[in-house]
């Protein structure tokens, strides 16, 4: 049985799909990670980015938040840019990349076929955001990447999903933390340019000013 308390596991099999899943994949592709998939970076961050869950072919491959696929150019590019990481490319987990006061983790940590973890998933996988949050004192301002790892933080803090709604820069004030809202940086997203690198750049720049 997987430990809710803790803010991963490694070996967890509470959603049936999911575990089902992952295991269909590492047959077909021996080579990938194809487990849950570990928070990344600084672990007194003052900022913690959450994403939606890991992609097929990026940490699902990687073992790292956001690193081999598309979603992940613009972000790692975004916060080298602002001093958060000592390179602008996350390749691989062995590439020597450095974050320095930012995390990154996600609302799911297991792939999702489609990239769309139900309901009933993205809730049991809660405990264990909410574990990371518990053990991340330091961490003052959350970055939420789309509508899913919004509604999350809201539920990891004890707050109803509906309890603040989602919307591109918006601000939101969690007791002594601030939630800030960001379209999620996936390839669908920046090539219809319904988030801009200008507009990714403006929210990391903002969620910058709130952490320091």
């Amino acid at each position: 049985m997987s430990n809710m308390n803790s803010a991963y596991d490694p070996d967890c099999r509470r959603c049936p799909r999911l575990a089902s899943f992952l295991g269909d994949v590492r047959r077909e592709r021996p080579g990938y990670f194809c487990r849950p998939v570990p928070a990344f970076g600084d672990p007194r961050a003052r900022l913690l980015i959450v994403g939606l869950a890991p992609g097929m072919h990026g940490a699902n491959r990687t073992g790292r938040p956001f690193t081999g696929d598309h979603a992940g150019i613009l972000l790692y590019e975004t916060l080298h840019r602002f001093g958060f990481a000592s390179s602008s490319a996350s390749v691989a987990r062995d590439d020597g990349l450095v974050l320095r006061g930012v995390r990154i983790t996600n609302a799911v940590k297991c792939l999702p076929p489609q990239n769309k973890p139900l309901p009933v998933e993205i809730r049991t996988c809660n405990g264990f955001l909410g574990a990371e949050l518990a053990a991340s004192p330091e961490a003052r301002v959350i970055l939420a990447l789309g509508t899913v790892a919004h509604a999350a933080v809201l539920r990891a803090t004890g707050l109803k999903s509906g309890a603040h709604a989602f919307a591109h820069g918006a601000v939101h004030r969690l007791g002594d933390r601030m939630l800030l809202d960001s379209y999620h940086c996936s390839r669908y997203n920046t090539q219809t340019r319904r988030l801009t690198r200008e507009m990714f750049e403006d929210v990391v720049a903002r969620a910058a000013r709130l952490a320091a």
